[in-house]
Parts: C-alpha cells; sequence; structure tokens
C-alpha cells in the first residue's frame, strides 16, 4: 500500500481544496492515471495514480488539505480485473465536445478528436457551443437545431445528457426542472481561485490610483483582411486569424513607444520592461485566470494567434501550469465576446495598466464630412495614475488606435512609406 500526497505547488501555497474524484473508492487504477482534481488559490491541477493498483480515498470532495496530507493509498499487491489491459494512463470517457465558433475572444479551442467515433456522429461537429455532451445529446441537439446553451447539464462536470435535451424540448422558454415563483436561497463554498480572484481586485482598488481613458477604433481594415486572407492564412499555418494577434501586436509596439504602461511601482523604485509579457485574461470553467505570452513583442501574428489557442485551451481544460500564470506586464481583456459595449477594466497587479476590448458594433460616423456606417469597437484603458500620466495613457491608446486602424503599419510600427523615406 502506497500513500498519495499532496503535492507541492508553489511557494506560497500552503493548502488545496479536493474538487472531485476522477476515480472512485476500490476501482483499479493505472501507473500515470488521473484519480483527482485539486484547486490552489491560482490553478485547478490534476493527481495521477504512482503506482497501480486499487484506489483506497482518504480526502473527501470539497475538503480544504495541507500540502503534504495523505489523499488517498493504492494497493499495489491488488489483482488486476479480468478483461482490463494496461491504459498507460489514458482515460477515454465517452464525451464529445462541441467546439466554440471563432470570435473576437482569445482564439477558438482546438481539441484533438477521440479516436474511432462511430460514423452517426459525425454531424455533431456543425454545432458551435463551447460545451461537452454525450453522443446522443450532441446527435439530438445537431438534428434538433437547438441552441445548446440554453440546455441545463445534469452531468458530472457539466455534461450534457440525452434526458437533458429532452427537457428541453418539452419545456422551450424556460429552464427545465425549475418551480415557478420560487423563494429558494442556495449557498456555496467559494472556492480558492474566487477567493484569490476577490482578494486581488479589492487589492487592485484599494492601493491604485485607478483611471481609465476611453477611445473607440473603425476595425474596417482589419475585417477587410481578415476576409480576404484568413483561409490562406490558415491553410499556411493552421490556425485561425483571429483580432487578439492584431491588437497584441498594436500593444507591443505602443507599449515600447511609451514605457511607463508597461512598468510597475515597486517601493520606491519604477522597473520598466524591455520586452512585452502580454497576460490575456480568459474566463475559464473555475473563473477567471490570466495566462502570460512571453516576449510577446518577438513573436509573429501566427505564433501569437498559435499561443493564444494553446493557452486558451489549457485554461478551458483546467490545465495551466503555476508559470503560464505568473508574471505579465499587460493585460489584454475582451469583455465584446460576451457583449460588453463599454467597460472600466481593473488592473491586474502589480501591472500599471489594462486594455479592455469590447463588442464590435455598426455605428453611423463622420468620414470626411459624410455620414457612413462603420463597424466600431471601443476601447478602454485603465492605469495607475501614480505611474502613469495622463498624457502618456492617452497617447498610448491613440497609438493603438492607429496602429489597428492601419494594420500595414503592425508590420513595422510605422507608415510603411515613411520607414521607406527614414522619416
Amino acid at each position: 500500500m502506497i500513500d498519495i500526497k499532496v503535492p507541492a505547488v508553489g511557494e506560497s501555497i500552503n493548502e488545496v481544496t479536493l474538487v472531485k474524484w476522477l476515480k472512485q473508492e476500490g476501482q483499479y487504477v493505472e501507473r500515470d492515471e488521473v484519480i483527482a482534481e485539486l484547486e490552489s488559490e491560482k490553478a485547478t491541477f490534476e493527481v495521477n495514480a504512482e503506482k497501480a493498483g486499487t484506489l483506497k480515498t482518504v480526502g473527501k470532495e470539497g475538503e480544504t488539505l495541507k500540502i503534504g496530507d495523505v489523499l488517498a493509498r493504492i494497493d499495489e499487491n491488488a489483482a488486476r480485473p479480468e478483461g482490463a489491459a494496461a491504459s498507460n494512463g489514458s482515460d477515454h470517457s465517452h464525451t464529445t465536445v462541441l467546439s466554440p465558433s471563432p470570435t473576437a475572444t482569445a482564439a477558438p479551442a482546438h481539441a484533438k478528436a477521440p479516436a474511432a467515433k462511430p460514423a452517426a456522429q459525425g454531424p455533431v461537429t456543425a454545432v458551435t457551443n463551447d460545451i461537452k455532451a454525450t453522443p446522443v445529446a450532441a446527435a439530438i441537439i445537431t438534428d434538433k437545431k437547438i441552441d445548446a446553451g440554453t440546455i441545463t447539464p445534469s452531468g458530472a462536470g457539466g455534461k450534457i445528457l440525452k434526458h437533458d435535451v429532452l427537457d428541453a424540448l418539452a419545456h422551450p422558454g424556460r429552464t427545465p426542472g425549475k418551480e415557478l415563483f420560487t423563494r429558494a436561497d442556495r449557498r456555496e463554498k467559494m472556492s480558492n481561485l474566487r477567493k484569490t480572484v476577490s482578494r486581488r481586485l479589492v487589492e487592485a482598488k484599494n492601493t491604485t490610483a485607478m483611471l481609465t481613458t476611453f477611445n473607440e477604433v473603425d476595425m474596417s481594415a482589419i475585417m477587410a483582411l481578415r476576409t480576404k486572407l484568413k483561409d490562406k492564412f490558415k491553410e499556411k499555418h493552421g490556425v485561425n486569424l483571429g483580432f487578439m494577434s492584431f491588437f497584441t501586436k498594436a500593444t507591443c509596439y505602443a507599449l515600447q513607444e511609451w514605457p511607463a504602461v508597461n512598468a510597475y511601482i515597486d517601493g520606491d523604485e519604477l522597473v520598466y520592461h524591455d520586452y512585452c509579457d502580454i497576460s490575456i485574461a480568459v474566463s475559464a470553467p473555475k473563473g477567471l485566470v490570466v495566462p502570460v505570452i512571453r516576449n510577446a513583442e518577438s513573436l509573429s501574428m501566427a505564433d501569437i494567434e498559435k499561443k493564444v489557442v494553446e493557452l486558451a485551451t489549457k485554461a478551458r481544460d483546467n490545465k495551466l501550469s503555476m508559470e503560464e500564470m505568473q508574471g505579465g506586464t499587460f493585460t489584454i481583456t475582451n469583455g465584446g465576446v460576451f457583449g460588453s459595449l463599454m467597460s472600466t477594466p481593473i488592473i491586474n497587479i502589480p501591472q500599471s495598466a489594462i486594455l479592455g476590448m469590447h463588442k464590435i458594433e455598426e455605428r453611423p460616423v463622420v468620414v470626411n464630412g459624410q455620414i457612413v456606417i462603420r463597424p466600431m469597437m471601443y476601447l478602454a484603458v485603465s492605469y495607475d495614475h501614480r505611474i502613469i500620466d495622463g498624457r502618456e495613457s492617452v497617447s498610448f491608446l491613440v497609438r493603438v488606435k492607429e496602429l489597428l486602424e492601419n494594420p500595414d503599419q503592425l508590420l513595422f510600427g510605422k507608415d510603411p512609406l515613411k520607414a521607406l523615406l527614414e522619416l
């Protein structure tokens, strides 16, 4: 019998919460197979079986455990059940992942398709919601053309089951299983991740002189460029051409022109960075996480898009490591994917500024004295006025706007003709 202990996950983390058991008491598990999901104040991570054998659970779901506590025990001398072949740690559950459609957010997640799917599941790929569903449920969703976002899942891990879909069909217009005129309340224990997010947001509000400046950007040029070249881009690089690469590239040029926006306060010193580590805010199943694109100023558009897809996929699957979420010199957040027209984002401390993207909306604007309809987006930069002056914050945002409205400048960071003439 060997003990499986709670692993150390960071220097400052002393305890974790046992979110759920992925394998049950008495079940035979293979070596390196995932048996449980734990959550620290910064991330969710998995625990693997160190040996093959029969599992004996010790910790309880929802329980707070100290680093080094015994989480489970494995009887490595137990006989392997008949017909159970070694799985090399793989756990192929029968879940169909319905891929999200491309939006202005970080990037669509590209998950590997499970091997050897039945032919009947082919049409499921047409459903465009970032959810999980059993094969039968997914087939009904596709056949009946149901908006899967309106279905209340009852399966483990938020999985949509067959009866969930049938309930939605039987009760259109309201949430299945909900009583009318209910006055019930319910309480849930706040997760470690939510506690950390809450603490950091309050700390940002209380310890910085935060101010927000706004502008708007005409997205016509970028949208025309994407329409013209997105197919060739995907064929060449194997990834979609999204909006995040344009915003990240423009932000990096603007940060290098206005270095105070890329700096932070450390005691009585100002720390400036000659690089741009761009944090991207991602709404993950457990809450908001902010993974980092390292040295974004040195990456190509394709490299940025690939990194965004990688980080967004890991965030969705709770696979982000501590290293991938630490650091960052500037943050970009996109409330537009949820329909936000304008907001005042909160600084991701110890950083000094954050750029907020919003919904693209066709609006009448005046161009050369004529009223025309253009796809417009409001931009917001919240900044710490202790280190960034109004001139710097406004000029930074104007520069981002200029680069986005003239994407040909993203190659050199300036007008190509001016670069040619060395002006």
